[in-house]
């Protein structure tokens, strides 16, 4: 009889593995501080709705939603393993790329309205992926609660700054 009951990581594959989700979140935070140097003076100068954040509120929200997404990643691995979440992979990694796109088009391209489609493209990948964690990790999937309701959140601001700009 064929044993399919899964093991626990041991200490040294978990770690490898949460400094491989830890770098993947980190690479796509450093593109969008790359492209978003000038983003207080561009937040700045837009017509913004009175219910906008003020510009200095993004830095640490975004740090907190990061280590969540990475941790979230980690724990889905840790419950399923690479194979038993191939599709949660895919479409994580998705929400990332969708993440890492966003940035650069809204503030370095000033492009609203395509940033606006790829924000709404990213809410769908990370409600995808919340859906997609929670039979693998109820933990990881109420991580990236707040993770969606900022973007939905970030998506409406777009939306209101696509239209007054």
């Amino acid at each position: 009889m064929e044993n399919t009951e899964r093991r626990t990581p041991g200490p040294r594959r978990s770690l490898g593995a949460a400094l491989c989700f830890a770098a993947a979140v980190l690479a796509t935070a450093l593109v969008g501080a790359t492209a978003a140097a000038d983003s207080g003076a561009v937040y700045a100068g837009l017509d913004l709705p009175v219910w906008a954040p003020p510009a200095w509120l993004f830095g640490p929200v975004w740090t907190v939603l990061y280590v969540l997404i990475a941790v979230a990643g980690w724990l889905v691995w840790r419950a399923a393993g690479i194979q038993g979440a191939v599709v949660f992979l895919g479409v994580y990694v998705l929400q990332l790329l969708l993440n890492a796109a966003w940035t650069p088009l809204f503030f370095g391209a000033g492009l609203y309205g395509l940033a606006l489609v790829d924000i709404l493209l990213l809410v769908v990948a990370v409600a995808g992926t919340l859906f997609l964690a929670r039979p693998h990790s109820r933990t990881a999937a109420l991580l990236l609660v707040p993770y969606l309701l900022w973007v939905a959140f970030a998506a409406a601001l777009n939306a209101a700054i696509w239209v007054a700009n």
